[in-house]
């Protein structure tokens, strides 16, 4: 494992984590020249503590930030297949949103940043990191687990993998259901600041994920018909059938028991906030049980 490449991930993903680690900077920035292989993995777990210290509800914590790994081991499993393929994603000279290929690459590339992140807090807070079934740390890519997962859900979106339409539905879904599972889990990370951060910098990253597989959905040639605004709005799926993914996502009343509905909007023909709107304002969050219900029709 090379640990100077996944300073380089967790930096990428949290440009503050050094300002985090005060004068411990130049330490992390110099592995390999300063700090003996042999003693990387102790050197790492000693830096971090410093950084996402354990408290008081360090196992909720674990057990929040393992929600998010499953979710990204999930998403980076569904991107790294859709890649390997040569057909499937097609070059911009078919699809003038620019060169598709490059920028699913590059979400590949932030999911499995996202892993090595998690799998590193994880551990330096005493938890251990989920892994997907048949998971093995000796393969060539450990964090590829393609027999546990079945991404047609048996089936039932057999073409997936091979029509360039529906594949980005499934991204967008899956996209989606991530943004729900760390809006979900907030409540229990409260009680770590730092890692509250990170997991809203990740929340932040997968919402940009989102936004790209929109924008190429509602442009010619493929024009979805719902046109899908760069988020979610209303609790407007791309298909019916995967309506149960965007459940509550309708909701206008926020905290303090705030309809944003009702609030005042000199720009609107109604003098409030348009419905489209107001239930735009915010991601709704849902629960582990919710989010893993929804993943299980695609895990072998």
């Amino acid at each position: 494992m090379n640990f100077k490449n996944i300073l380089r991930e967790i930096e990428k993903s949290d440009p503050e984590v050094y300002e985090r680690l005060s004068g411990r900077r130049q330490v992390l920035k110099s592995f390999g020249s300063k700090v003996a292989v042999a003693a990387l993995p102790l050197a790492i777990g000693s830096l971090f503590k410093k950084a996402y210290g354990k408290t008081a509800d360090a196992n909720g914590v674990i057990n929040a930030l393992n929600l998010a790994l499953e979710m990204e081991y999930f998403e980076y499993n569904f991107y790294h297949t859709a890649n390997s393929l040569p057909d499937l994603i097609p070059p911009s000279s078919a699809y003038p949103s620019g060169n598709d290929k490059a920028g699913f690459i590059t979400i590949e590339a932030q999911e499995k940043a996202h892993i090595l992140l998690l799998n590193t807090v994880i551990t330096t807070l005493g938890g251990v990191p989920f892994t997907p079934k048949n998971y093995s740390a000796t393969a060539v890519n450990p964090l590829y687990v393609p027999s546990a997962y079945d991404f047609t859900a048996g089936g039932t979106y057999s073409a997936v993998f091979n029509d360039y339409p529906t594949f980005l539905i499934m991204a967008q879904v899956f996209e989606d259901t991530g943004i729900h599972a760390y809006q979900g889990q907030i409540p229990s990370l409260w009680s770590n600041a730092s890692v509250l951060g990170q997991a809203f910098q990740i929340q932040s990253t997968e919402g940009r994920h989102a936004a790209h597989v929109r924008l190429i959905r509602r442009q010619p040639p493929i024009s979805a018909p719902e046109n899908p605004a760069p988020w979610i709005n209303n609790n407007i799926p791309p298909t019916i059938a995967l309506q149960s993914y965007y459940l509550g996502e309708d909701n206008t009343q926020q905290i303090g028991g705030i309809d944003i509905s009702a609030l005042k909007d000199s720009y609107s023909s109604t003098g409030t906030v348009p419905l489209l709107s107001a239930t735009a304002a915010f991601d709704e969050g849902m629960d582990s049980a919710t989010i893993l219900s929804l993943i299980q029709p695609f895990l072998l």
